[in-house]
């Protein structure tokens, strides 16, 4: 199929010369189907307005035509789905993407086509849909069904893109770095304070998200610094820099968050379309001072049917003229209140633009700035003291309706393109994330940056400055005082740049122009639909708060947070309740400035890389014999081995069903394994464990749990002792890490005085557990000392010699069992692992033995009725909680113990370890059930306690669990109902203890 190509516009809209693009490199890319032509240095928007394309998306909720506003981060409409497949990005401003070959892209929010949107009904029930409604509209019925219903229309009509659903092949990184100072933006100010800060000897960072230097400078032909033009200037300053040795100069990168200590979170866009290239690289960067130079935004004034295509932000519409040689429009109005709109009208004018008119709100008697003479000389149409009403069309501008503050006459303009001024507020993001405070500036009717926090400053427009000559001085200023804060002061100083210094008007605040009759709406925040119509709603309901202002209306919620729209909105907010502006103050800002993707945070982190793969000894033995894996921590397990023919489950119900009937092997490497020595590893165990440690006799092993400092259950495991000073304690899979840490920096922090050493062996030892009646059988075979009960009771530990094809392996014994059967576990050194584990295989081939993984190991353990750290004790229960309240030594402190006695820890009504059985034997016990009385209740339904564990037992032929249940203990042999409200069942179980098999322990001790 031949893909449509969009026929060429009657008249141009690419200037023939001019701006920043190499016409040396034209491109090709698509846009909702069609295919474009552009150059290099091109932004998506820049070469869609030259190409004629100005409606690009639909609003969220009324569905309404939206076109490119802005020329930078700010812009809040042109939102896009980037490229296609695992790399389509969704939401990315146009604005801000790089056109490169082959480029796809497609605007959002619109069936079945952008010019032709069904959603756009939704515009004729607007009044129906003011802010707030979905507050009080999706409220009923009061059902988890009934929101899931709404939730699948709410999200279809959220207007954002959609994300991938394969993985991404991007790379991206992360790299640290350090500097003397930081400087964030290389506009003007920027450039002079990187280049002043450089000369006074400090290491200098310099980070701008466009792919050049200068800011709102580059490609203005009429600016000169130091006796050059603005482009020469900018070009000798950029090599200049470049080249310096204690200078990084960082393009194509946005600062996204200042945090603590003067930490700023970069991230740097790659351009390019091949996955092998990296996409993009997070920076933390750490600078001792720091400099915002991060500019300004052009705001808005609302008025009716301000949001259609062909609206631009005067700056903006300067910056397609100067920057990338595109003429947005052919006829234009522009409305402003302040003198650099008028600016804007002789750039377009320069580039044949025919001015249809500039309606200034100020009177003519205010209009005595520079550029309004550069524009009366010019000849340009002014209407002072005049107010653009409302904007007509339906797909794109076609005229303005323009009247007179004083007499009120009104006239129609025919026109394809508004350009709109409402002044500029500094980008104070950045700055308030520094824990900075702002100030109301009068004169600027904006905030701008007051006290700082940290060691930050800000300069040019990001602190309100007016003009080239006065950004220039500041941003100079500003770098040298940065480098003489740290000490660092030029033997002699450069100078700082001149430029000229144009005469500007006062600025009059204009926030909206009220409608005259009920047509279209005027909008304040564009990307959330939020109109001057919802803040007064919002005012009218009692949500006066800015905090309530913007959850209420959405405002300054969206991708752009707000960057057009927040001023706007709070000074509409403080018109309504009769208040200064100042007082009103801000909403919160906080990172990031600008989205950042989630393949950018994760860096290299992700996939196989997310964290490390740890594999044991035994891993290759297990993957050759067929194992399924799964993740215990950070360590590779096999869960089963099934056969030809068989389930993972079906397997692990065989190699259950096989350790009680015969012997089963399985390997226990990953628990957590640390060696103390020292005169006083008792006493340090004692303190760390709740049962006693101090009696423990050479030779033989002890169950141990410990407690966090609330006294909630952290860990458990054993303690062994080797020889008197000399103990091995082993621990969880998944908490070896941390229980090594906190005994570290108890030995090391709270009692030095302890003769105490601890290692972590885990990696040192590889170790198996051999379960089941035969086991005894098959070790005697394989061992060089006698293993009867009398030799190797139960909790024992003892040396031996291991008999292998390989040689004689060296090794510990030890008699504890997790299983519920007669067990032993067998701990070797890690290389003589596999050579250990094929012996005892070997042995017992014809007592029936088979390797069995950590399936079957979680049913004999449920069986048995053993916790496990992270189901039973889940970080909210105690020991007595868990039926061990027994093993709290009454007679001797340890950490946690004193605060067990606290009135909601020892209350009647907590949950308490029990077992449960289904009444139906055959009818599965819903996965993390909760338990109830009645499953009829209407709710609230009591819960009375949930299902940790859950499992098939091959054993008893039934469906068991273990539960935590309100006052448990007391419920043995009482029925309860275990329902699932997400898996929509109920099944009937009866309480009783938690251990099913074997509950006296005769087995463990044969």
């Amino acid at each position: 199929m031949t893909v449509p190509r969009k026929p060429a516009p009657a008249q141009p809209f690419r200037l023939p010369h001019g701006g920043a693009i190499d016409r040396s490199q034209p491109l090709r890319f698509r846009f909702d189907g069609c295919d474009h032509d552009g150059f290099a240095g091109d932004t998506l928007a820049s070469a869609l307005l030259a190409n004629g394309v100005h409606l690009v998306g639909r609003s969220f909720k009324y569905h309404r035509p939206r076109g490119i506003v802005a020329a930078g981060a700010e812009e809040p409409n042109a939102l896009v789905q980037l490229d296609t497949g695992a790399r389509t990005e969704p939401n990315v401003r146009a604005t801000t993407i790089e056109l490169y070959d082959g480029l796809v892209a497609a605007s959002q929010n619109r069936w079945p086509s952008l010019r032709l949107d069904a959603g756009a009904l939704a515009s004729a029930v607007s009044r129906l849909l003011p802010a707030g409604f979905y507050y009080k509209t999706f409220m009923w019925p009061a059902s988890p069904r009934g929101w899931r219903f709404y939730e699948h229309w709410i999200r279809r009509a959220a207007g954002l893109g959609v994300g991938a659903s394969a993985s991404d092949p991007g790379r991206y990184a992360h790299r640290h770095a350090h500097c003397d100072v930081l400087v964030v933006g290389a506009g003007p100010a920027g450039l002079a304070a990187a280049r002043a800060a450089a000369a006074s000897g400090a290491r200098v960072i310099v980070c701008d998200e466009e792919r050049e230097p200068g800011g709102r400078l580059r490609g203005v032909a009429g600016a000169s610094v130091d006796g050059t033009s603005a482009p020469a200037w900018l070009a000798a300053v950029g090599r200049e820099l470049a080249a310096h040795p204690q200078v990084t100069m960082l393009a194509r990168t946005t600062a996204f968050g200042y945090y603590d200590h003067n930490l700023v979170g970069l991230v740097e866009r790659c351009p390019g379309a091949a996955s092998e290239h990296l996409r993009e690289r997070v920076w933390h960067v750490r600078a001792r001072r720091v400099v915002l130079a991060t500019g300004a935004h052009e705001r808005p004034i609302a008025y009716a049917g301000n949001d259609l295509p062909g609206t631009l932000l005067a700056g903006a519409a300067r910056a397609y003229v100067e920057r990338f040689a595109v003429r947005p429009g052919r006829r234009a109005v522009v409305f402003t209140n302040n003198d650099t709109a008028h600016a804007a009208a002789l750039v377009l004018h320069a580039a044949g633009v025919e001015i249809a008119a500039i309606v200034d709100v100020r009177p003519d008697t205010a209009l005595v700035g520079h550029w309004p003479g550069q524009a009366r000389a010019a000849r340009l149409p002014i209407l002072a003291g005049s107010v653009v009403e409302q904007a007509r069309g339906r797909l794109h501008v076609r005229g303005v309706d323009v009247a007179s503050r004083d007499s009120g006459a009104r006239c129609a303009i025919t026109c394809d393109l508004v350009c709109v001024s409402g002044g500029w507020n500094p980008a104070v993001h950045l700055h308030s994330q520094a824990r900075g405070t702002l100030r109301y500036d009068d004169a600027l009717a904006t905030f701008v940056p007051a006290a700082a926090a940290q060691a930050v400053a800000s300069a040019g427009a990001a602190n309100g400055c007016d003009g080239l000559a006065a950004a220039l001085a500041e941003g100079h200023a500003a770098g040298l005082a940065a480098a003489a804060a740290l000490d660092l002061v030029a033997v002699t100083p450069p100078p700082a740049p001149a430029a000229t210094v144009a005469t500007t008007g006062p600025l009059e605040a204009c926030w909206s122009i009220p409608a005259r009759s009920r047509g279209a709406p005027s909008f304040v925040d564009w990307q959330n639909d939020v109109t001057t119509a919802d803040v007064a709603l919002a005012v009218r309901e009692g949500y006066t708060s800015v905090e309530h202002l913007k959850r209420y209306t959405t405002l300054g919620m969206g991708t752009d947070q707000g960057k057009t729209a927040n001023v706007v909105g709070l000074a509409l907010l403080a018109q309504l309740l009769n208040r200064p502006v100042q007082s009103i103050g801000t909403t919160t800002f906080r990172p990031p400035y600008t989205p950042v993707t989630l393949g950018a945070v994760a860096g290299h982190e992700a996939g196989p890389f997310l964290e490390p793969t740890r594999r044991s000894a035994l891993h290759d033995w297990h993957a050759a014999h067929g194992a399924r894996f799964v993740t215990a921590g950070l360590w590779l397990r096999p869960h089963s081995y099934p056969r030809p023919g068989e389930t993972p489950d079906d397997a692990a119900n065989r190699e259950a069903r096989n350790v009680r009937t015969n012997a089963g092997i399985v390997d226990v490497s990953t628990l957590g394994k640390i060696e103390l020595q020292g005169r006083d590893v008792a006493t340090l165990l004692d303190r760390v464990y709740v049962n006693r440690f101090d009696n423990l006799a050479v030779g033989r092993c002890r169950y141990g749990l410990m407690l966090r400092d609330d006294g909630i259950v952290q860990d458990d495991g054993t303690v062994s002792r080797i020889a008197p000073t000399h103990y091995l304690v082993t621990t969880t899979t998944v908490n070896a890490v941390r229980v090594m840490q906190q005994l570290e920096y108890l030995i090391q922090v709270e009692w030095p005085e302890l003769d105490v050493y601890a290692t972590s062996v885990t990696e040192q030892w590889c170790a198996a557990a051999l379960s089941g009646p035969k086991s005894r059988a098959i070790l005697a075979r394989i061992v060089d000392i006698d293993v009867a009960s009398a030799a190797v009771p139960f909790l024992a530990i003892t040396r031996c010699t291991v008999n292998t094809p390989a040689g004689a392996v060296p090794a510990r014994l030890l008699r504890v069992s997790y299983s519920g059967e007669l067990a032993f576990e067998l701990h070797v050194p890690a290389d003589q692992g596999p050579a250990m584990w094929e012996a005892v295989l070997a042995a017992g081939e014809d007592l029936g033995i088979m390797a069995y993984g950590t399936e079957a190991m979680s049913t004999l353990r449920i069986e048995k009725g053993h916790i496990v750290v992270g189901a039973e004790a889940d970080g909210r229960t105690t020991a007595d909680d868990l039926g061990m309240g027994k093993l709290v030594n009454a007679g001797k402190w340890c950490i946690g113990k004193p605060l067990l006695s606290r009135e909601a820890l020892v209350a009647p009504d907590r949950w308490q370890l029990v077992g449960l059985t289904a009444d139906e034997p055959a009818v599965p016990i819903p996965r993390g059930a909760k338990l109830v009385a009645d499953p009829d209740r209407a709710a609230p339904n009591p819960m009375l306690g949930h299902v940790t564990s859950w499992c098939w037992s091959p054993n008893l032929d039934a469906w068991i669990a273990l539960a935590l249940l309100d006052n448990g203990r007391a419920r043995h042999g009482t029925t309860l109902w275990a329902v699932s409200p997400l898996a929509d069942a109920r099944v009937r179980v009866r309480v009783g203890p938690p251990a099913f098999v074997d509950p006296d322990g005769e087995r463990l001790r044969g």
